[in-house]
C-alpha cells in the first residue's frame, strides 16, 4: 500500500529551468545530513538545501565561462563537497568556503563522467572512457593515466554500491542501438562486460538498480511502456566471454486502457517503484503525472497529476520525491507500507474482538461458476472426493444441480417478488448449509437484495440482513454495497454488527460510519436497537444530578495531582457531574463508537478522511476517547470490563489520529482548551511515572550486579538505602 501525501516547493528555477528547454537541473544528490540535498544546475551553480525548512544553507558557483559537468556530491567521510567543471577540473571544498577559486583544485588527465559518493567509503570517480578510481588514489597523482575501456561506446547511466566492504560500480553504455552493461569490483580489480538483450521496437529510456545478497537487480524502463528486470550476479569466476543478459517483464504501465509513457524510474522499496511520465488515453490529451506501482501485485497504487509539466527527471531520498513542476522544484512526501494482504486489510483486530475463525475460500471461486451463472455443473468440492463410489457421485451431482437451480430461481424472484415470500425462500435455503460454495452463494444473494434496495426504496429486508451478518462468516469484499445501503438507511445496528465482524472494511466506509454515529441524535438512538455489551459494564448511564466518589490509584494517570508532585499515595477525589467521570455521550452512541474503535484500519488512509469531521464532531469524539482513557487508567491492568470493549492501545491510537487531523482546530476552540489541558496532564503524569519505574529498574539491576560480584563465602551485614 502506498500513498502520496503533502507536496511543497523547495525552490524556484532560473530562466533556463523552464519545461521544454531541457530542464534546469543537472542532478540532485543527497547532502551531508538526512534532511539535506545538493542541487546542481546545468550551468555554474551548486546549492545545498535543508528540505524541511525549504531554504538554502549554502550556494557555490564557478567562474563565468566555466560549466559544472559532473553533479556535486558530498564526501560523507570528510563532510567535503566534490565537483568537476569543464570535464577535467576537480574542486573540493567545505561549508565555510565561499569562493571556489580559492579551494583545492586538481586537473585530471581524462574526462570525468560522474563522481559517486558512498555512505561509508571513499568516493568513486568514473571516467568517460570507463576507467574507475577512488578519490584518494586519484588525488595522489591527478595526472595518472586512465585506461580507455569502452572505446567508441557512450555511457548512458551509472551507479555505485558498497557490497560488504567492496565498492562496486555498474555503468551502461550504448553503441549503434546496442546496450552494454559493465560491472567493476575495485578491490579485486575485476571487470565484467555484458550485452543487454534487445527487443524489437523497444529501447531503454531509464535505469535504476539496487544490490542485495551479491546480486545486482537492474530495472529498465523501456519505450514499449513496460518495466523489465535484469539480474546480474557479482560472483563470477573470470572475465571470460561477453554474456547476454536476458530481461524479464516486471510491470506493464497500463491503466484501464490508458498507457503511461514513462520518462524516469526510481525504486521505492522491494515491492514498489515510482514512474514519472505522461498518461495517454485514446482520444484524450495526455497528462503528466507521478505514479507509484506495486510490482508484486502488478497494480497502480496511487498517482498525482502534474498540470504544469515536468522535465522528466525524478529523484527519491528519505521518503520524498523530487521533480521539476513548471518553474519550480517540487517535493512530495510519500508513505509506503509492506506489500501484503494484511497491509491491504489494515490493522489486525484484537484477538478478543471477534470470534470469526474462517472466511470465504477464495481458491474455489476461480474454478467454480456457481455464483456467477448458476448453471448446473459439478462442484469443485466433488472433484476432490476421489474415493467416492460412482453411485454416490451421481447422487451428489444431482443434489448439487437441484440446489443450484433453487439458488438461480431465488435470484430471479428477488427482482420482483414481495419481501415476505423472498424471506421464506431464503430461510429454506439457509437450512442447506452443506451446499457447495455456501458462503459465496450467500454473498451473491445479499448482493441481489442490495441491488433491489437501490432500485426499490420501499424494499429493505433488514431482519434477514442482520441475521446473515450475525450468523454467517461474511466479509465486506463479499457484499461491498451492504454497508453503503445501511449508511443511507441509517441502520446503525447493522452497521455496528458489520464493523464488529467484517475484517476488510475500507477506511472510507469506517469514517462514514463514524460521522453518522457522531451526528445522529440521542433521541433517535433511544428508539433503535443497539448491542450494549461493550459499554454496559463500565459506562455511567444516567449521570444527571449524580455525585460519586472514586478511588484513584496514583499510577501515573492522576490528572488532579500537581504537575511536580510524584507522591505514590492513594487519594480520594470527588467528581461532579461536569467532570470527565461521566460519559459525554449516551450508552447507545458509546456502543456504536466502540465498534468503530475495534475496526481494522491503516493510519495513512484513514487520516485524510478524519480531517473532514466538523469541529463539534471532532471535539465530541475526543471527549469520549478521553473518557475511555480515564476509565482504562483507573485500574492497574488498564482493561475495561465487558465484551468487545476498546483496549487502551486502540483508544490511544485513535486519540493520536484525531489530534493529528484536527490539531489546529482543537487549539483554536475555547471548548477544547480544558480537554487538551487534561490530556497534557495525563501525558506528563505518565512520563513521570515511567521515569520513576526506570530509576527503580536501574537500582534493581545494580543490586543484582553487586550480588553476583560478592564472595558467597564471606559474611557481612549490608544496609542498602534507595533514594
Amino acid at each position: 500500500m502506498a500513498a502520496l501525501c503533502e507536496a511543497f516547493t523547495l525552490c524556484g528555477l532560473g530562466p533556463s529551468g523552464g519545461v521544454g528547454q531541457g530542464g534546469g537541473i543537472l542532478a540532485l544528490e543527497p547532502g551531508p545530513g538526512p534532511d539535506h540535498v545538493l542541487l546542481t544546475d546545468r550551468g555554474r551553480t551548486a546549492t545545498l538545501f535543508k528540505v524541511s525548512d525549504q531554504k538554502p544553507l549554502g550556494c557555490w558557483s564557478v567562474k563565468h565561462g566555466q560549466i559544472i559537468t559532473s553533479p556535486v556530491v558530498c564526501n560523507f567521510e570528510t563532510h567535503e563537497y566534490i565537483a568537476v567543471h569543464d570535464d577535467k577540473v576537480l574542486r573540493i571544498w567545505k561549508d565555510e568556503d565561499v569562493n571556489l577559486d580559492k579551494v583545492f583544485k586538481a586537473t585530471l588527465s581524462a574526462d570525468v563522467y560522474r563522481i559517486h559518493s558512498l555512505p561509508h567509503g571513499d568516493p568513486l570517480v568514473l571516467f568517460k572512457g570507463g576507467g574507475v578510481r577512488t578519490l584518494d588514489v586519484l588525488l595522489e597523482a591527478p595526472q595518472q593515466e586512465i585506461e580507455n575501456i569502452i572505446s567508441d561506446e557512450v555511457i548512458k547511466w551509472s551507479e555505485a554500491f558498497l557490497e560488504g566492504q567492496q565498492p562496486v560500480v555498474i555503468f551502461i553504455t550504448e553503441k549503434d542501438g546496442d546496450f552494454f552493461v559493465y560491472v567493476q569490483k575495485l578491490k579485486t580489480n575485476s571487470l565484467h562486460k555484458y550485452k543487454l538483450e534487445q527487443q524489437e521496437s523497444s529501447n531503454p529510456l531509464s535505469f535504476t538498480a539496487y544490490i542485495k545478497k551479491q546480486i545486482i537487480t537492474l530495472l529498465c524502463l523501456c519505450s514499449n511502456d513496460s518495466v523489465y528486470k535484469v539480474l546480474i550476479p557479482l560472483q563470477q569466476n573470470g572475465e571470460g566471454e561477453e554474456q547476454i543478459l536476458s530481461k524479464s517483464l516486471l510491470l506493464n504501465l497500463s491503466i484501464s486502457g490508458s498507457v503511461l509513457k514513462g520518462t524516469s524510474l526510481v525504486v521505492v522499496d522491494k515491492d514498489h517503484v515510482a514512474v514519472l511520465g505522461s498518461l495517454a488515453a485514446s482520444g484524450e490529451e495526455s497528462k503528466e503525472c507521478l505514479t507509484i506501482w506495486n510490482t508484486k501485485f502488478q497494480t497502480l497504487q496511487t498517482s498525482k497529476e502534474l498540470p504544469l509539466g515536468t522535465s522528466g527527471q525524478l529523484w527519491c531520498y528519505g521518503e520524498k520525491f523530487f521533480f521539476t513542476h513548471g518553474k519550480v522544484l517540487t517535493v512530495v512526501i510519500y508513505k509506503c507500507e509492506t506489500s501484503s494482504l494484511a497491509a491491504a486489510v489494515g490493522k489486525l483486530k484484537d484477538s478478543q474482538a471477534s470470534d470469526i475463525s474462517s472466511f470465504v475460500n477464495w481458491n474455489t471461486l476461480g474454478d467454480e461458476e456457481l455464483v456467477v451463472s448458476f448453471q448446473p455443473q459439478q462442484s469443485t468440492a466433488l472433484k476432490s472426493e476421489s474415493k467416492m463410489t460412482l453411485r454416490s457421485r451421481r447422487n451428489s451431482v444431482t443434489k448439487v444441480q437441484s440446489d443450484t437451480s433453487k439458488v438461480g430461481q431465488i435470484l430471479k424472484n428477488i427482482k420482483d417478488t414481495s419481501a415476505t415470500v423472498i424471506e421464506d425462500e431464503l430461510r429454506q435455503l439457509l437450512l442447506k448449509a452443506q451446499m457447495p460454495d455456501f458462503q459465496a452463494t450467500i454473498g451473491c444473494v445479499i448482493t441481489a437484495l442490495i441491488n433491489r434496495c437501490k432500485t426499490d426504496p420501499a424494499f429493505y429486508p433488514r431482519n434477514f440482513l442482520l441475521q446473515m451478518v450475525q450468523k454467517r462468516e461474511l466479509s465486506y469484499s463479499l457484499c461491498p454495497d451492504l454497508m453503503a445501503v445501511a449508511l443511507e438507511k441509517k441502520d446503525v445496528h447493522l452497521l455496528q454488527i458489520c464493523l464488529q465482524r467484517f475484517p476488510d472494511i475500507p477506511e472510507e466506509i469506517t469514517y462514514a460510519c463514524l460521522k453518522v454515529f457522531l451526528s445522529i441524535s440521542e433521541d433517535y438512538l433511544e428508539r433503535t436497537d443497539v448491542n450494549l455489551e461493550s459499554v454496559i459494564c463500565y459506562i455511567d448511564i444516567d449521570p444527571k444530578h449524580k455525585e460519586v466518589k472514586t478511588e484513584v490509584v496514583e499510577n501515573g494517570f492522576n490528572t488532579e495531582l500537581e504537575e511536580d508532585s510524584c507522591d505514590n499515595t492513594v487519594s480520594k477525589e470527588t467528581h461532579t457531574t461536569d467532570d470527565v467521570e461521566f460519559c459525554p455521550v449516551g450508552p447507545r452512541k458509546a456502543a456504536l463508537l466502540n465498534a468503530v474503535l475495534h475496526s481494522a484500519y491503516s493510519e495513512t488512509f484513514l487520516l485524510p478522511h478524519l480531517k473532514d469531521l466538523s469541529a463539534q464532531q471532532a471535539v465530541l469524539f475526543l471527549r469520549y476517547l478521553h473518557y475511555l482513557y480515564v476509565k482504562c487508567s483507573e485500574k492497574i491492568n488498564t482493561t475495561l470490563p465487558g465484551v468487545l470493549c476498546p483496549t487502551i492501545n486502540q483508544v490511544m491510537d485513535w486519540m493520536c489520529l484525531l489530534l493529528d487531523a484536527h490539531f489546529t482546530v482543537m487549539v483554536m476552540l475555547p471548548e477544547a482548551k480544558g480537554l487538551l489541558s487534561n490530556l497534557h496532564k495525563f501525558v506528563r503524569a505518565q512520563v513521570r511515572f515511567y521515569s520513576e519505574l526506570n530509576k527503580i529498574e536501574g537500582t534493581l539491576r545494580e543490586l543484582q550486579r553487586i550480588k553476583r560480584q560478592k564472595d558467597s563465602q564471606a559474611y557481612s551485614i549490608e544496609v542498602l538505602e534507595l533514594i
